[in-house]
């Protein structure tokens, strides 16, 4: 078990990071640039870095899945497939996206409306399916006490859907400073594993998993770290919370993301919480800028400005912390 997570790791890595060599030249042939923002004017010089580099980590957990994970589909352990494809259809969702940004040549690809709808369908789609195969149950399990409380199925299918939908955009959200999404989302990763390593080998599929997008995660940060060479777009950053989501849900224990998903929710709520303000006060502003990440780039309530790699050892530090927390919360459920 331990040869296999490792190996997909690894693999990962060295598929992401191989990849990404040529993949970003030729992004840049095809003039495949992101447009900035207008209103984040401090950005405007990262306008035409090409983007889409999401692709390079989503190829990577492909190849690691066939390759590592083959053994398992001959035993007929296909959970970690069911995990990839949900995760495919997101980054398809946002390859879409991302597209119609390109063609256009701005900033603004789907509608919302468009967006919500399609990722509502797939998730709806994906609990349906998990619970058919008998991958997850309509139970919530609450971290620290151990309790597991039933919930009606209708209900559950409900909390489920929406639930995955936030979490996607919330990762969505978080990717706009350099090296941000990619570095929150480590840790999270190395959360799955560790648990994989904890509950054991029935775990070993979604651990390869987990594995294998921890190492092309860091694989594509080689290009991604401030100063970024290539932005991974929707493609990429709907592909990684579906796969977070799907994830949670796969080892059964959604709730989890509510300390996990720490940086994730705080960036979605600073921006709930701007727009809904802005309205009701006719104007006014509770951040600078919204999502948080924003805020902080332009000094915040205290003034100091925060630089890029500075925001990416913040946010990747307290995804660790979370990270940590929420592995002392559930690691005793199926330890052996």
């Amino acid at each position: 078990m331990t040869v296999k997570i490792c190996c997909a790791f690894i693999l990962a890595f060295l598929f992401s990071t191989a990849f990404g060599k040529y993949y970003i030249t030729w992004l840049r042939k095809q003039k495949a640039g992101q447009q900035i923002k207008g209103q984040v004017t401090w950005h405007a010089s990262k306008s035409g870095t090409p983007t889409m580099g999401g692709l390079m980590f989503i190829l990577a957990v492909v190849f690691v899945c066939l390759t590592i994970g083959f053994p398992s589909m001959l035993e007929g352990n296909f959970v970690h497939l069911f995990v990839l494809v949900f995760g495919l259809v997101f980054g398809v969702i946002g390859f879409l996206d991302d597209w119609e940004k390109i063609k256009h040549k701005q900033n603004l690809g789907l509608s919302a409306k468009q967006k919500f709808l399609l990722q509502l369908v797939a998730a709806l789609v994906f609990v349906l399916l998990m619970r058919k195969m008998g991958y997850v149950a309509p139970n919530l399990y609450i971290p620290f006490s151990g309790k597991i409380i039933p919930v009606p199925e209708w209900l559950y299918f409900i909390f489920a859907s929406f639930v995955i939908v936030g979490t996607v955009n919330a990762v969505n959200i978080t990717d706009g400073v350099d090296g941000l999404a990619t570095g929150s989302s480590l840790p999270v990763c190395l959360f799955f594993v560790g648990i994989s390593f904890a509950w054991g080998q029935k775990y070993l599929e979604l651990g390869i998993f987990a594995s294998a997008l921890f190492g092309g995660l860091m694989g594509f940060l080689v290009y991604n770290f401030n100063p970024a060479k290539v932005f991974m777009g929707d493609t990429g950053s709907l592909f990684l919370g579906g796969s977070i989501a799907a994830m949670a849900f796969a080892y059964d224990m959604p709730l989890v993301l509510i300390i996990l998903g720490f940086v994730f929710i705080v960036e979605t709520l600073s921006d709930i919480i701007q727009v809904c303000y802005f309205k009701a006060t006719h104007g006014k502003r509770i951040f600078k800028m919204a999502p948080f990440h924003h805020h902080l780039e332009m000094g915040g309530w205290t003034g100091k400005k925060w630089s890029e790699k500075e925001l990416f050892v913040l946010f990747t530090g307290i995804s660790f912390v979370c990270a940590v927390i929420s592995f002392i919360g559930v690691f005793q459920r199926f330890a052996i």
